[in-house]
């Protein structure tokens, strides 16, 4: 486990760019974390050390957004959802197949996704300051 203070933007996506070092396709991380916390941050720097080049932004009102980079990526936004029933994991699953895909309130989908590689929590510390914490069973050495 690695736990850490931001007090950037630009710290925020280095630390998310780090642990992108260690990502393969079928990798999901779940990015978790209060309202404004920095989440989308933390996936645009992954996505950036990744290769992906255009806008990184928050899926929140279209659930996902697929990316092309080094490797494809996937970014969702659970969100707006209230659970995943037969259906909405039917609309979900595409984005776990073949891509390294980070989850935004995977809460909202306890029990319903693929298994997390890593799991990321973010929290306010102050205004202008982020805790970020990285969990995983690999020992990855950030």
């Amino acid at each position: 486990m690695l736990e850490t203070r931001s007090r950037s933007q630009a710290e925020t996506e280095e630390l998310g760019g780090r642990l992108a070092t260690f990502l393969h396709p079928g990798d999901v991380v779940e990015v978790a974390g209060e309202l404004g916390t920095g989440k989308t941050t933390f996936v645009r720097g992954a996505c950036r050390a990744l290769g992906v080049e255009g806008p990184v932004t928050s899926p929140t009102f279209t659930i996902g957004h697929r990316y092309l980079g080094r490797v494809p990526v996937a970014h969702l936004d659970l969100y707006r959802l209230d659970g995943i029933g037969a259906e909405q994991w039917g609309d979900l699953e595409p984005y776990f197949d073949g891509t390294i895909c980070f989850v935004e309130w995977p809460e909202h989908a306890r029990g319903s996704l693929p298994p997390a590689r890593a799991t990321v929590t973010l929290s306010h510390v102050d205004e202008s300051s982020r805790s970020i914490r990285i969990e995983s069973d690999d020992d990855l050495r950030l």
